[in-house]
């Protein structure tokens, strides 16, 4: 199982939300690159970069904290997302070096737009479903839509999608654990990998979705938790390789 570190960006810097609030956030770096040093030294093989800026927006913000964090750590997958609307920035953000770009809110607003780019960027995309009460949110956690997310998510593996990243926004930042049978139940009913987000707190959280990989659950983001010392990464890691 992947265990992936999460670097917030806001105004160039490294933060964590409480449930997605702009307002509502802890500065843990004036520097996102030597943070993102910090977890590949730890021995991380992705990290998962969000434009917090971007996401509200509708356009990158901090392209260029992720441009570098690209260029310094080459062999390190990146999977990027906040403000993904349109080609040229999937396409930009490709050949600055990152692996992966999610989509979000377009992916519910458009999906013919996540059908598009699944066959322009094949191997490349992956969809970001947040949700609360099986509700999707959008434009940032601001709103909810009234799409189920197991729904939506069905309609996403022709597309070409990589995987579905699930956060359980009442979960994320909150220091709550995570909600791995809402993740689970997600997973059995599609055929594309999930990876967990929101709300991972120590490593009790880790063994309970590494007893779901089978389902289809393939990693885990993690963010609050390693900044604030509930979980040792390296050894989180450790544990995580083991599934």
């Amino acid at each position: 199982m992947l265990l992936i570190p999460a670097i917030d960006l806001k105004d160039g810097k490294c933060v964590r939300l409480r449930q997605g609030r702009m307002d509502d956030d802890t500065v843990f770096s004036e520097d996102p690159v030597a943070m993102a040093g910090r977890w590949v030294e730890a021995g991380t093989k992705r990290l998962h970069l969000v434009d917090l800026d971007g996401a509200v927006a509708g356009r990158p913000r901090n392209a260029d904290v992720i441009h570098a964090i690209a260029e310094a750590y080459p062999d390190v997958r990146l999977q990027v997302g906040g403000g993904i609307r349109d080609e040229d920035t999937i396409q930009a953000y490709i050949d600055a070096g990152v692996s992966y770009v999610i989509i979000g809110t377009k992916a519910v607003t458009a999906p013919h737009f996540v059908r598009e780019i699944g066959v322009e960027f094949p191997g490349h995309i992956i969809v970001g479903l947040d949700a609360q009460d099986g509700k999707v949110a959008i434009d940032g956690w601001s709103k909810l839509s009234q799409h189920d997310v197991i729904d939506l998510a069905k309609k996403f593996e022709d597309d070409g999608v990589e995987a579905i990243i699930y956060t359980d926004i009442s979960r994320d930042g909150m220091m709550q654990g995570v909600n791995v049978e809402a993740t689970a139940r997600l997973a059995r009913a599609i055929n594309i990998p999930v990876i967990a987000s929101g709300g991972i707190t120590n490593m009790d959280d880790i063994r309970a979705l590494g007893a779901v990989v089978g389902d289809g659950v393939i990693g885990a983001i993690t963010g609050r938790a390693i900044y604030e010392g509930t979980l040792d990464f390296s050894e989180a890691l450790k544990l995580a390789e083991t599934y």
